[in-house]
């Protein structure tokens, strides 16, 4: 093929070229555009206006063009009734060259968002998901704020509407952030963006603080309000992301209540992502009710037996309870793109509002000039009978020059010369006007008209002042009842593995070397999931972490499988292996972490032969003692002696370890159970995540054993004991978290409602595994105080009682009172109404303790298994 056949296009082979080229006039087919060529235009065509015209709010306004032209016709039909919606989107269609599908469902997004348009009829639910009515059954219009701060026609930019009939707005002159505060999202040809909605009075605030010149911050604010991570938001920029989820409280130990949801999703979808997490195994829930009407009242019944916070947790794990969004702040400046962060966006807003006002104050100012100069001219008119002049005039000009000569001698008090114009408007003063011109009310006009005029020039000199009252006037008016709906907390991440729902069981095949959840003939090893890791441990010293599967192959002579926990540093591996080469015996203790997935880790040095005499694994660290057996060889004296792990640090799994002994061994045997060697554990209480914690963040708690507990009281008037898991959740009303002490009293003062009375009581928890009320049950009864000190002290302040005012009462509690049960009701302390604070309590000096001779950990675990490789190789569990 030669070059020249090689660049023909293959297309055109064939074809005729009325199908490949457009001719510009059919009788000169010299002048011909090829397609490639129209495409190329056509697609940047449309790339272009789509992005422009369509998907992306322009930061002047915060409007797209439909949005735009909705605002536009609804102002146009404004009377102050209501307009059947269907009449609003056929008048946007004027403007709009689009369908009326479009300009429908933006109008109902907008009224949706109750801040520009006043809605009547069914605009549907954003909690449930529930679409609006037909538009002919649902009708609007423009909200007091929306008037006020969109509208201002001798300040707007015009253009001609696309079919040239009528003028529309290019951009409304929008005095208040709107895109921040209603937010918006549009794909385009090869971009997006997503601002996400934020709070109304902090938008104001954080406006007020750019004009002062202050730093400021803004978060987003959700109207399904909800729970918000805001530490990875960048300003709203590329690459930030915000964590939201839903308030989940628990109603009672088998019922769990969602009453707020993330932004982006509704009830429906929450509940079926709900569902599917329980069809899969992920969690396990009961039923599920859906009560939301005007709030969000989801309930979940979970089945007996179910840990509510674990459940909890769960769902924030698996489910839509959790989502994560990411915005894009994209806008159009300039008829172009441009990619910036809600600051920038906020600041460039606040400019422009400046800058209108200042429009709005120059227009002012002009107009009251204008009535000042025609009114000092109809007064010099009527006042100086300049009319007289004009009675022998017979043309029109003559009327003019006469006027202007008698106006002549009494002008010098003008802001400008007079024109045409003005002597024209003096010839149409009626007759009557001059008959009953009053001179005073003339004068009293002109000085109110100076007085405006004083104030107009006063608030251009004082330009940012005037700026930052209007703000304030805005959030007076129009900002109660628009307080922060979402609340921003950080939140710890969630573990799925530690929440999921355990409902598969693990087996294994030791001398075969599989594992799997299929293999139902074998040895039951635990529970577990479909997302868990499986950590096994090989006689030759190979260390494996897998995923679990149905069946799975990873070494012969498996002696050790457990679920594996990545972050667990409690579980310590105590071992002796033999090395292949030497023949010598190691001993060393370890924990497992930071491993990769299906790599094979060696715990021996690594030699052909090497093998593992004796294994057990501790989840709490016990260090146990061992008999060491040595094979009877003439050169050995000592054939017997024991081994304590204790005597040993804990160091890294591919340690080499302590030699044990370089002659054979022959046997070893478990001679005593170990105790922990790790300390109690040290719990933190963060409340900025409403967390325990193990990491140092927060309030330490304290030091905890097995069967410590910690102490929850709340302002309800319940309290209870929990075991300090990490999964626990905390109420949000709770006012005391401590380390329990059974022995120490707890004080409160109540108010009952029934008897309308305060008493004071003292008491001690009696059944830690429940909770309990401690304040009467009646109604209106409430928790004033309660302090968990050992000799708490009050004050109590009364109120004035027709002005009379009792001296404020000191009250030692724990003379007051001593200790009764929890559901005594108390001593009465008075029917007064008071107000109830805690003084610094009395000294009190504890009882010393005996310190005890073992320490033990505090996290809940199994007892250690104890494998035992006798010289054959066989395993054996050491007998009690």
């Amino acid at each position: 093929m030669s070059e020249e056949e090689g660049n023909k296009d293959p297309i055109e082979e064939g074809t005729p070229k009325k199908a490949l080229h457009f001719y510009e006039n059919e009788d000169s087919p010299e002048t011909i555009t090829k397609v490639t060529g129209m495409y190329k235009d056509w697609f940047l065509d449309y790339a272009s206006y789509v992005i422009l015209e369509r998907a992306v709010p322009a930061i002047e306004d915060g409007f797209k063009p439909v949005q735009r032209r909705i605002m536009h016709s609804m102002k146009e039909l404004d009377d102050g009734r209501y307009n059947k919606v269907a009449n609003v989107v056929g008048h946007t269609m004027q403007y709009h060259p689009h369908g009326d599908a479009s300009i429908g469902d933006a109008m109902v997004q907008m009224g949706q968002k109750e801040l520009l348009i006043d809605t009547q009829g069914n605009w549907g639910n954003i909690l449930t998901g529930d679409g609006a009515a037909a538009s002919r059954y649902i009708e609007a219009r423009l909200s007091k704020f929306a008037l006020e701060v969109l509208y201002s026609p001798k300040i707007t930019a015009w253009q001609s509407s696309y079919d040239g009939r009528r003028n529309e707005p290019i951009n409304l002159p929008v005095k208040f952030p709107l895109l921040l505060a209603q937010g918006g999202e549009g794909i385009a040809v090869g971009l997006s963006t997503k601002v996400l909605p934020h709070n109304f009075n902090e938008l104001i605030d954080a406006s007020i603080r750019i004009l002062k010149g202050k730093s400021f911050t803004i978060f987003p604010d959700f109207p399904t309000q909800g729970i918000a991570d805001v530490s990875a938001y960048n300003d709203g920029l590329r690459g930030g992301r915000i964590r939201v989820r839903a308030r989940i409280s628990q109603l009672d130990k088998n019922t769990l209540v969602i009453t707020q949801i993330p932004f982006s999703t509704n009830t429906s979808s929450l509940i079926e992502s709900i569902l599917k997490a329980n069809e899969k195994g992920k969690i396990k829930v009961k039923k599920i009710e859906d009560n939301t009407a005007a709030e969000v009242e989801i309930l979940v019944h979970l089945p007996p037996g179910v840990s509510p916070d674990k459940t909890i947790d769960a769902l924030y794990a698996f489910t839509g309870c959790e989502t994560s969004i990411a915005p894009l702040g994209c806008v159009i400046q300039d008829n172009k793109p441009l990619f910036v962060g809600v600051s920038t966006m906020l600041v460039t807003s606040t400019n422009r509002t400046v800058a209108l006002l200042k429009s709005e104050l120059e227009i002012e100012l002009e107009e009251l000039n204008e009535q000042w100069h025609f009114l000092s001219l109809e007064r010099i008119f009527i006042e100086k009978r300049v009319y007289y002049l004009i009675e022998e005039e017979k043309t029109w000009e003559g009327i003019l020059k006469a006027i202007d000569e008698g106006l002549k001698p009494h002008v010098k008090n003008l802001k400008r010369d007079i024109t045409e114009e003005d002597l024209a408007r003096l010839t149409e003063i009626r007759i009557k006007r001059i008959s009953r011109f009053d001179i005073d009310k003339a004068n009293q006009k002109l000085e109110s008209l100076e007085d405006d005029i004083e104030q107009v020039k006063h608030h251009l000199n004082h330009l940012i002042e005037f700026a930052i009252n209007y703000f304030i006037r805005l959030k007076e008016k129009y900002g109660k009842g628009r307080e922060r709906q979402t609340e921003i907390r950080s939140f710890d991440t969630i573990e799925a593995t530690k929440v999921v729902l355990r409902n598969t069981k693990l087996y294994v095949d030791m001398a075969e070397g599989f594992i799997g959840t299929a293999l139902k003939k074998e040895t039951y090893v635990a529970d577990c999931s479909d997302i868990d890791d499986v950590i096994v441990f090989l006689r030759d010293g190979s260390l494996i972490i897998t995923k679990v599967d149905e069946k799975k192959f990873v070494g012969k002579d498996i002696i050790h499988v457990a679920v594996f926990d990545r972050n667990d540093k409690r579980t310590i591996y105590n071992l002796i292996y033999r090395d292949g080469k030497s023949g010598s015996s190691y001993v060393k203790r370890f924990n497992v972490s930071g491993v990769t997935r299906d790599r094979v880790y060696d715990l021996t040095q690594g030699k052909p032969g090497s093998q593992l005499l004796y294994f057990s694994h501790n989840p709490n660290g016990e260090a146990e003692v061992v008999s060491i057996l040595l094979r009877q060889i003439s050169s050995v004296k000592k054939l017997k002696f024991d081994l304590d792990f204790a005597d040993l640090l804990i160091k890294g799994r591919s340690s080499k370890g302590n030699l044990v002994s370089k002659y054979p061994i022959k046997k070893i045997e478990l001679k005593e159970k170990g105790i922990s060697t790790l300390r109690p554990r040290k719990i933190w209480f963060d409340d900025t995540v409403h967390r325990l914690n193990v990491d140092g963040r927060g309030e330490l708690l304290g030091e905890f054993k097995p069967n410590d507990r910690l102490l929850v009281i709340n302002q309800s008037g319940k309290a209870r004991t929990i075991v300090p898991e990490l999964t626990s959740h905390f109420e949000e009303d709770m006012l005391i978290l401590e380390k329990w002490v059974p022995s120490k009293p707890i004080s409160a003062i109540y108010f009952d409602g029934e008897k309308a009375r305060y008493y004071v009581k003292r008491f001690l928890i009696e059944n830690e595994t429940r909770e309990e009320l401690f304040i009467s049950e009646a109604e209106n009864s409430r928790l004033e105080v309660v302090s968990t000190d050992y000799r708490p002290m009050a004050e109590v302040t009364f109120y004035k009682v027709k002005g009379v005012q009792k001296e404020n009462l000191l009250v030692d509690l724990e003379q007051f009172i001593v200790v009764k049960g929890i559901k005594a009701l108390g001593n009465q302390l008075t029917a007064d109404k008071i107000k109830v604070a805690l003084l610094e309590p009395l000294p009190y000096e504890l009882p010393e303790e005996e310190k005890p001779t073992e320490v033990t950990s505090a996290v809940n675990g199994d007892e250690s298994t104890d494998l035992l490789l006798d010289d054959d190789g066989q395993i054996t569990i050491p007998l009690e």
